[in-house]
Formats: C-alpha cells, sequence, structure tokens
C-alpha cells in the first residue's frame, strides 16, 4: 500500500497578484513530486490582528487560515523582503496563528522557508527574522536547503513564472526535502 499524499501549505508573503512569491509557490506547486499535494494559500482576507478582536472570538478568515494550516502536514513559505525584514502581511497572518499560545496551529509543524527580491541581496535578512518568529511559535524550521532569489525579475516573470532553470531545480529541491523533512519529523514524534 503506497503512502498516503504528503500535504503542504504554500504561503506567499505578499498580496500583489504578479508577486514574485506567489509565482515561487506556483512553481513549487507544479514541480511537487507525485507524493505531494501542494495548495496556494493567500492572505488577502486575514484582518490585522487585534486581541480585543480575538478575544470575542477569531473571524471567519482567521478560522480558515488556521484551519488550512491544521489540515496539512507542512507550511511552505515565500517571503518577500520589505525593509530588510518580513512583509506586515505575513508577520501579522503568524500572529494570528500563534494564538492562543496554548494550542497553536503552528506548533510542531514543520517548514521550509523561500523567497525572491529584486534586491542582490534576495531575501536572506527576511528569512533569518522569519525564521526566529517561526522559532517563536514552536515551528520545526527545515534547514536546508534554502533558496533566496536576488534580481528575481532575472529568474522570475509575471507571464512565465519561474523560468530560470537553476532556479526551478532549486524550488523543486525544497519541495522534495521539505516532503523528506516532513515524513522525519512524523516519525520521531512517533518515537
Amino acid at each position: 500500500m503506497p503512502e498516503p499524499k504528503v500535504k503542504i501549505l504554500g504561503i506567499p508573503g505578499s498580496l500583489r497578484e504578479g508577486s514574485f512569491n506567489r509565482a515561487l509557490i506556483a512553481a513549487a506547486i507544479e514541480l511537487a513530486p507525485d507524493d505531494v499535494e501542494l495548495k496556494l494559500y493567500l492572505l488577502h482576507d486575514v484582518p490585522l490582528y487585534n486581541a480585543d478582536v480575538e478575544r470575542a472570538g477569531d473571524p471567519e478568515p482567521v478560522r480558515s487560515f488556521k484551519q488550512a494550516i491544521s489540515d496539512v502536514d507542512g507550511l511552505l513559505i515565500a517571503t518577500p523582503q520589505y525593509n530588510r525584514s518580513v512583509s506586515g502581511v505575513l508577520k501579522n497572518a503568524i500572529d494570528w496563528a500563534s494564538r492562543p499560545v496554548s494550542s497553536s496551529v503552528l506548533a510542531g509543524k514543520p517548514v521550509a522557508i523561500m523567497g525572491a527580491s529584486t534586491g542582490q541581496s534576495a531575501t536572506a535578512l527576511a528569512q533569518e527574522d522569519l525564521r526566529r518568529i517561526l522559532e517563536a511559535c514552536r515551528c520545526r524550521i527545515m534547514d536546508g536547503p534554502r533558496l533566496g532569489v536576488g534580481t528575481a525579475n532575472e529568474h522570475i516573470s509575471e507571464e512565465h513564472g519561474v523560468y530560470h532553470p537553476e532556479t526551478r531545480e532549486a524550488v523543486e529541491a525544497i519541495v522534495t526535502e521539505l516532503a523528506a523533512f516532513i515524513r522525519r519529523s512524523a516519525l520521531a514524534e512517533a518515537d
């Protein structure tokens, strides 16, 4: 009997329809191995975090986001780099998903990080900040391979998506390794 598919939620940290990070997630979906089911999740509807609103009960978009995380085995996050850090929209969504701390859907969740920007430094600083944020949420963060696409306009276009061969190979490698990392994490939990 074949193993069940590994379910991964791909989250781009940008709202722009033609974003480079959304294109990275689209490429990951396209290049995912047959034993992986990878779905795109957009953060457009997640409202700004507000403890008063949370106290009254999570709004529907937040419940949907938390349920989507709960329903998968791992996360693939593609972060842009805004002012040397993660985007506000991504940080906000993580803040919602991390609550309540005692039963966060992020706790123990395997995560891989990648990102693209037009700058030369790619998303190195944003990825490090995101790693710290996710560590605080008790996620299991995959160490490698890592992918930071600098001068993203030379690797990704709105018309063709991720077209650079080495970038496509790197995206495929991350998805493949994330699936293996998720399986190893599940075995470690079972022991």
